[in-house]
């Protein structure tokens, strides 16, 4: 298969008339093999408009929702980013492209497995991407404060934990879709000690299981 050409399909076909704009995205997932993040059964739907399954209940997300996602975050060369329910490492990878140092989060040995095997064989810098394996919702505070968090999966509500993981000024993206309502990417910004939402256009994605809601625990 022309892995090349199908990048170039994806970035033209799906990215550049959804409005996604912003030229080191499309730069990163122009390059970056895309096939290679995904178990080998799949790398033929690697780069098709949707979801592609990694196996449970997890799936690598459409190209154009995760590139809206990290153009919502504004992601600037030089920052922090903790980058939660990483999968199979994709999203890691593109915005380590972006220039961004990042701490990558999975709970799931298998996909951790994978997303390492596929980052290696890449040519970052050294250190530029921190995979961590453990759970998503409670983050990453040793690496803290972070300029940008982006949860990578459908959740209903944001934790309180990860809020205090941003710096001052920081941004938090994801999709949130909450009960009685339909999905949608939000932005979060950190700002003078409080913390706001707004949402930004509407997506749905395959919830991630460990965000799932607990009593006291929904801004």
């Amino acid at each position: 298969m022309d892995f090349a050409g199908a990048r170039k399909w994806m970035v033209d076909g799906q990215l550049r008339p959804n409005k996604v704009t912003d030229a080191r995205v499309i730069a990163a997932m122009l390059d970056l093999p895309r096939h290679l993040f995904v178990p080998q059964a799949q790398q033929a739907r690697a780069h098709a408009d949707e979801d592609v399954p990694l196996g449970g209940s997890r799936v690598l997300l459409q190209p154009m929702m995760l590139a809206r996602l990290l153009q919502l975050a504004q992601i600037r060369a030089g920052e922090s980013v903790l980058l939660l329910a990483a999968g199979s490492g994709y999203g890691a990878a593109v915005l380590a492209r972006m220039g961004a140092r990042v701490t990558a989060v999975e709970s799931e040995a298998a996909l951790s497995a994978l997303g390492r095997g596929a980052l290696a064989g890449l040519s970052l810098a050294p250190g530029q991407v921190q995979w961590v394996e453990g759970p998503a919702s409670a983050g990453h505070a040793a690496g803290a404060p972070y300029d940008a968090i982006l949860i990578e999966g459908q959740v209903p509500a944001i934790p309180p934990a990860l809020v205090e993981q941003l710096a001052e000024g920081g941004r938090l993206v994801t999709v949130r879709r909450q009960p009685g309502r339909s999905g949608a990417a939000v932005l979060g910004r950190r700002l003078g000690g409080s913390f706001s939402i707004t949402e930004a256009f509407d997506c749905i994605t395959a919830p991630l299981p460990e965000f799932q809601p607990q009593p006291g625990f929904v801004f």
